[in-house]
């Protein structure tokens, strides 16, 4: 009881961040890879690939390498009650709306 408790403190402390709350919403939508996430949220590329670190960490993310490129989507076989919370963030179609103009990559 006490391992599965730990387990979920540390699994809400990452949800807890900002930055990775707005990831995670973002990848319910499609998947990206760090330029993109960058140009989203306006953040760092070395702040975005540390968030995206950690949630690969938790398990949260998978990644995709093709060519060049490594793609970032969600991972909640182990977590299906985290969607629903997840489809509740607000502003991410508003967000992933702009990528029309982002250049394609892969």
């Amino acid at each position: 009881m006490s391992d599965r408790l730990a387990e979920m403190a540390e699994l809400l402390k990452l949800l807890g961040d900002r930055t990775r709350l707005a990831i995670l919403g973002l990848l319910q939508e499609k998947e990206l890879c760090v330029g993109d996430i960058v140009d989203l949220l306006g953040t760092s590329q070395p702040n975005a690939s540390q968030h995206l670190r950690r949630l690969k960490s938790a398990g949260l993310v998978k990644e995709t390498k093709r060519g060049q490129w490594v793609f970032y989507s969600l991972n909640l076989d182990e977590f299906p009650d985290l969607r629903v919370f997840l489809s509740q963030l607000p502003g991410r179609k508003e967000r992933l709306r702009s990528l029309s103009g982002l250049p394609e990559r892969g």
